[in-house]
């Protein structure tokens, strides 16, 4: 297939038939420096490259918060709605307008004419109904989860072939915003016909966006080609045809210096997942870095209180005291990962400086933790009794550097008598120890929303629940922080602003004056690319848009 503009040399045909030789054939810093785009109109065809860090793993568009798998679905599903990124607005896309009644209730959808699937089936009401069905209900018998961005779902009833009414059983005022986001992305009734986990496979999801799939080899390689007859992008779009690229190659690379060394060398156009310590080649050698914020919940360490080591309150005062975030993020991190200030992003809504509540101070967290009855062990571990005070988190791959920063935390720890072992991120056991806090009492978390309701989907139990809170399943979860819940609750479903925000500040404040969650900084997608490479766009919190994108003559 030809690369369009530019002619693929022997070495960019030999990285894409292996990366993993890149390793130690390519220097890095030894790349093609910086090069200006030729003029400002966009140019049509070629081929851009693109590198991810990890496979995507499920395509069903509520489990699109895994950044590898929105990456995907934001080329090849359009949403009923735009969330603009600069303005945060939501604006008109597949809906080209819509309503809702005073108390959040009730919103009803009218659809553009024309809109098609790329199979040609018709994007209608029945078919938008039928998606918002299955992600705020989920599907037992085909095994899809409830979308944890729609609260208090009701139904679906389709007015005419252009118009549906969603129905909710109480007010829903974060639906709205709801509709704009990764996980509502429309796919065809066909698709919502296979079962979960048939949805890892790229070909087989039917959306409306301006790329389709072209073909996959799982977990190493995806191919999205233009869909030449694309014309329905939201208004405030450069481009409103088809997409300006003929075609976009993913392609694995788990690797961080293969993915620097082959952007660096010309082999790839644009990476993910850029560490803060390579910043400074990239940039050095004329390339660009993308550091769009997520807005929402922040880079953090999360307790579990229902394990007795840390069940009491003034362990996790201690250990939140203990922690030095602004050494982990002048050690491991630049500019573009600010110090966390409270529990949710500076720049997401509702939003309170609570710095004052994390302050690093040692000396108080050693008397905490001796008013709690850990006294100092014989190897440096407290001790109450027998027991150590000895504790283990998994890291998390996605997240940047978290071994790292994990591996601080721990020697942050130990100077007042606390161990954090860190385990492996691909222990075969992760998935399953994680979700057990006897097991795995520390655990490190974030998650990207432009919406108040974000900090619900992080922390109630019947969403991400990374508290372990299970009420009423028995006596292997008894912790439940029924003032928390309430207060959760009530974000999503106050449909007066302004207190809505207030409550989002109150749960900022009573996460921390529990010491539930220690946020350490505020996370970033970071990506970088090459110079030629124009119209590079994210959404709202961070997941790229290639609909715009071009490659100018180098």
């Amino acid at each position: 297939m030809s690369d369009g503009l530019r002619t693929p040399a022997p070495s960019r045909r030999a990285f894409l038939a292996g990366t993993a030789s890149l390793a130690t054939s390519v220097a890095l810093g030894s790349g093609v420096g910086a090069v200006q785009a030729q003029g400002t109109a966009p140019v049509t065809g070629g081929r851009l490259v693109y590198l991810e860090q990890q496979a995507h793993t499920n395509l069903y568009p509520p489990a699109g918060g895994f950044y590898p798998n929105g990456g995907v679905l934001n080329q090849i599903t359009d949403k009923l709605t735009y969330q603009n990124p600069k303005t945060l607005k939501i604006e008109p896309w597949l809906a080209e307008s819509w309503s809702f009644n005073a108390d959040r209730t009730e919103y009803v959808f009218k659809l553009r004419k024309g809109v098609t699937f790329s199979d040609g089936t018709p994007l209608d009401a029945a078919a938008v109904a039928k998606n918002f069905d299955v992600y705020g209900k989920g599907s037992k018998e085909l095994r899809h989860p409830v979308s944890e961005v729609i609260n208090n779902y009701a139904g679906s009833e389709v007015a005419d072939p252009l118009t549906v009414r969603f129905r909710f059983s109480k007010p829903s005022p974060g639906f709205l915003q709801g509709t704009s986001v990764i996980g509502s992305g429309i796919v065809s009734p066909a698709t919502l016909d296979r079962r979960f986990d048939e949805l890892g496979d790229a070909t087989k999801i039917i959306g409306s966006g301006p790329f389709v799939v072209a073909s996959e080899q799982l977990g190493r390689e995806l191919v999205l080609a233009a869909r030449k007859d694309y014309a329905w992008a939201p208004a405030s779009s450069a481009n409103q045809g088809r997409p300006y690229l003929d075609e976009i190659r993913y392609i694995v690379t788990g690797e961080d210096s293969v993915r620097i060394g082959a952007l660096l060398a010309g082999q790839a156009d644009v990476i993910r997942q850029v560490q803060a310590y390579d910043e400074a080649q990239v940039e050095k050698a004329g390339y660009r870095i993308y550091a769009p914020s997520t807005r929402g919940v922040n880079n953090s360490v999360v307790f579990r209180p229902d394990n007795p080591l840390v069940a009491d309150i003034r362990v996790r005062r201690a250990l939140l005291h203990a922690t030095n975030a602004k050494e982990i993020v002048e050690s491991l991190f630049s500019e573009h990962y600010p110090q966390a200030t409270s529990v949710i992003a500076s720049t997401a809504q509702g939003y309170v400086n609570l710095s004052d509540k994390l302050t690093f101070d040692p000396a108080k967290a050693q008397a905490l933790l001796d008013e709690a009855g850990w006294k100092p062990g014989r190897n440096g571990v407290r001790q109450r009794g027998a027991q150590e005070l000895a504790l283990t988190a998994y890291e998390s791959l996605p997240q940047p550097q978290n071994r790292a920063t994990l591996q601080l935390i721990a020697q942050q720890w130990a100077r007042v008598g606390v161990k954090l072992t860190v385990l492996a991120g691909d222990s075969g056991s992760r998935a399953t120890d994680d979700l057990d806090p006897l097991k795995t009492p520390v655990s490190p978390a974030m998650v990207g929303r432009a919406d108040p309701d974000v900090i619900k989907s992080q922390y109630h139990w019947e969403n991400r629940d990374m508290l372990r809170q299970k009420p009423g399943r028995g006596k292997v979860n008894e912790f439940v922080d029924a003032k928390l819940n309430e207060l959760l609750e009530a974000i999503a479903a106050e449909v007066n602003e302004e207190k809505r925000l207030d409550y989002v500040v109150q749960v900022q404040t009573y996460l921390l004056d529990q010491a539930y969650v220690i946020p350490i900084f505020e996370e970033p997608q970071a990506f970088a690319a090459a110079p030629y490479v124009q119209g590079l766009g994210f959404e709202a919190v961070g997941r790229p848009s290639f609909y715009n994108t071009w490659l100018a003559k180098r």
